[in-house]
């Protein structure tokens, strides 16, 4: 089985953090392939022993602007 999820990627210092939305699970890795790769390894783990819900919920990602 697999799934998709949404993930968000942010530079940190020297590190690049990645973050699953829908679950809140992070990792980081120095580039961002490896962020992401780590992310894969720790979503695997995370769902190694349960099920995913709402697994087919459409998600609706946009940026904005703010006036400070």
């Amino acid at each position: 089985m697999s799934i998709k999820v949404t993930v968000v990627v942010q530079k940190e210092d020297n590190w690049y953090v990645a973050k699953c939305l829908e679950n809140s699970v992070a990792s980081q890795g120095k580039t961002i392939e490896e962020s992401i790769d780590n992310l894969r390894e720790a979503l695997e783990l995370f769902y190694e022993d349960t099920t995913p819900e709402n697994v087919n919920v459409p998600t609706f990602v946009t940026t904005m602007e703010v006036a400070l």
